[in-house]
């Protein structure tokens, strides 16, 4: 897998030995009974255990609709102390969506709510929720016009990680995701266009106009308005360009200056700041009104605008001037100029507003500046010419062009009078810029722990999964079939919506009595709440969707003359039934990453079992994709499998010669 958290790790081998519902002093545990949903909303439902009362209530994302799938639906959870009833802030719950009592051991006996969990936290393919309220995505940016969506909870071997892929018009270059990551917004310069995609289902849902070579995209606090940056390369057309993220559509353009545009907000979602590289100004914008409100000089090539709401202040960085200019954000006037020496770039501020911390790609260093006085603290040695810059909680990571290299500096080292920690580790093979053509989006982003970090190497297409304070990557994804180019991650787990209240919004997967299986780790224990979902008559169709079970015996195979026998089941929908009698089943499979490919025809050998012999003479990594028009089989996720050929082994009389 992708990875193995450790405390994941722990949970499961807790929930294995037994040890997850009670304590060894025998807490009294009290609960009430699951209560049926009702055709609005399901009934709240408590259970109490070790001093911890949990309440479990599921709302139609519209009032008065009822709980059915495919329908939007709320999930809360209530967490409180039993005795005082103060709300549990920070204590990270986990929650899976299943159908009820379906899940079966090896020998054929239903498992219970513990033991289900135990399955969903091992990650068992097989043993797969309907809806995992714990889990996130990986995004990787490709080369070609597409985005690849990977499931870092899968094992590579079998079955894919890769969930998805979305194609797009045009090449992207840069991204950014809503605050709930629900949509994601993708530049396209040749396209002119920004690619709006649901975060639900990874698909397009608009194409959005915008303006000239659309390049940089940042999206304000509050989430109102996408902000676009044009490189166009007439003044008409360079500047920016303002889409409603309500009605995706464009509601303002003003051609602020030339050159390459870095856009920056106030914490209040007051004002946007647009930087231009080639007239040598800042753009102050009213976002209220969308009125252009100012230019402020800041020096002949302002490279990066980063924004501090600690000292309420937005810093921009001159790379030929050498200085960073302090531009105070309520009276919009220059309150400071910092000298830095010339090759200062890429500006950010780290999570608390604090310290900016400023890529020098001439002098491989990286400067920080303290907030809270506009001075100039420490200078620190990082990779050659550092271009990107991204935080987790306790650290900053640092990416270099000229180096495979990342330094990695602890943020608890900065300040005045400290001494600046700094690591370092290998991302890949060599340098990123060997591999050219790179987009202006991050190649590093911070997995969903808060503790690591992916890292695409576009050298060797691979996404390295890194946890802070390893030497190595603990794992890493080859992208197969296209070329990564950057990476982001897309989170699905539930959030603390308020102290104590802890949910997200759902699209309820399927009909009829489902569980939903909760976990928390302290104290530690389990229970399944009930749910009751309405069937869909406008889904009927989809319920008849078939979804395919591969049954390799492994996922090795010998090279050879002889056919690998590649069987599989045909179920359909959410029913389970097997799909008997379908006649233009086909498993496309090709080499990776060359371009040779094959189809074999498959028959059916057992009820909704089928078959299809495949020529493997080559060794190296194959992908099969079941194919079927009746089926309507042939561009998700579920159809997806992989194979690995050895080597054909030498015959005997070969090997006695």
């Amino acid at each position: 897998m992708m990875q193995t958290a450790m405390a994941t790790g722990v949970l499961v081998l807790l929930v294995s030995a037994g040890l997850y519902l009670h304590r060894a002093n025998g807490q009294h545990v009290t609960a009430q009974p699951p209560v049926a949903a009702k055709a609005g909303a399901s009934e709240r439902q408590r259970v109490t255990r070790d001093g911890v009362s949990i309440e479990f209530e599921a709302l139609p994302a519209v009032a008065g609709e009822p709980l059915m799938e495919g329908n939007l639906a709320d999930i809360r959870f209530h967490i409180r102390d039993a005795a005082s009833g103060q709300p549990l802030s920070g204590v990270a719950p986990g929650a899976w969506l299943d159908p009820a009592s379906t899940t079966v051991s090896r020998d054929g006996r239903k498992l219970g709510c513990k033991a289900r969990i135990g399955l969903y936290l091992k990650g068992v393919m097989g043993a797969r929720a309907l809806l995992d309220l714990n889990s996130y995505y990986l995004l990787l940016m490709n080369k070609d016009p597409s985005i690849s969506v990977i499931d870092p909870s899968i094992s590579v071997g079998g079955i894919t990680s890769t969930l998805s892929r979305i194609p797009l018009k045009r090449a992207p270059m840069d991204w950014v995701v809503s605050n709930a990551d629900k949509r994601l917004y993708v530049s396209m310069p040749d396209a002119g266009e920004i690619a709006v995609v649901d975060t639900e289902s990874f698909q397009v849902l608009s194409y959005v106009a915008a303006g000239s070579e659309p390049v940089r995209v940042a999206l304000q606090p509050d989430g109102r308005y996408l902000w676009v940056g044009n490189n166009a390369p007439d003044s008409v057309g360079s500047g920016v360009t303002v889409i409603d993220t309500q009605t995706l559509e464009k509601v303002f353009s003003y051609p602020s200056g030339q050159g390459f545009h870095e856009i920056s907000f106030s914490d209040d979602s007051r004002h946007a700041f647009v930087s231009n590289r080639d007239s040598g100004t800042l753009s102050v914008f009213d976002i209220s009104s969308l009125r252009h409100i100012s230019d402020v000089a800041t020096g002949p090539q302002p490279l990066s605008a980063a924004y501090s709401p600690l000292a309420q202040a937005v810093y921009v960085s001159d790379g030929k001037a050498g200085t960073i200019s302090v531009i105070d954000a309520r009276t919009l006037k220059t309150r400071a100029l910092i000298e830095t020496g010339q090759g200062v770039g890429p500006m950010r501020f780290t999570p608390d507003g604090r310290f900016g911390l400023v890529l020098n790609t001439l002098e491989n260093r990286l400067l920080v500046i303290d907030a809270a006085n506009d001075q100039r603290v420490q200078a620190l040695e990082v990779t050659a010419e550092p271009y990107q810059l991204t935080f987790t909680r306790a650290y900053a990571y640092v990416r270099g062009l000229a180096s495979s290299r990342v330094s990695m500096i602890n943020l608890a080292s900065l300040g005045q009078g400290k001494q600046p920690i700094v690591q370092d580790f290998e991302a890949g093979p060599a340098a990123p810029k060997l591999a050219g053509n790179l987009p202006l989006a991050d190649s590093l982003t911070p997995a969903r722990d808060e503790a690591a970090v992916f890292v695409v190497s576009p050298v060797d297409n691979t996404a390295y999964y890194y946890m802070e304070g390893m030497n190595a990557p603990m794992s890493g994804y080859l992208n197969r079939g296209h070329t990564a180019r950057a990476a982001m991650v897309v989170d699905r787990s539930l959030r603390e919506l308020q102290p104590g209240v802890y949910g997200g919004r759902i699209k309820l997967p399927a009909a009829g009595q489902l569980d939903m299986a909760f976990m928390l780790n302290q104290p530690q224990m389990t229970h399944c709440f009930a749910v009751e979902v309405q069937e869909n008559p406008g889904l009927e169709k989809l319920r008849a969707t078939a979804k395919v079970q591969f049954m390799l015996e492994q996922a090795t195979v010998r090279a050879g003359n002889e056919p690998v026998l590649a069987r599989f089941r045909v179920v359909q929908g959410t029913t389970g039934k097997p799909w008997q009698g379908l006649q233009d089943l086909q498993v496309r499979y090709y080499l990776a990453p060359s371009a040779w490919q094959a189809t074999a025809l498959a028959r059916e050998v057992e009820e909704g079992v089928y078959e299809a012999p495949l020529q493997i003479k080559r060794a190296g990594a194959y992908y099969l994709q079941v194919q079927s028009s009746t089926a309507r089989l042939g561009g998700n996720g579920q159809s997806f499998a992989s194979l690995r050929a050895l080597p054909a082994q030498p015959s005997t009389e070969a090997a006695a010669h």
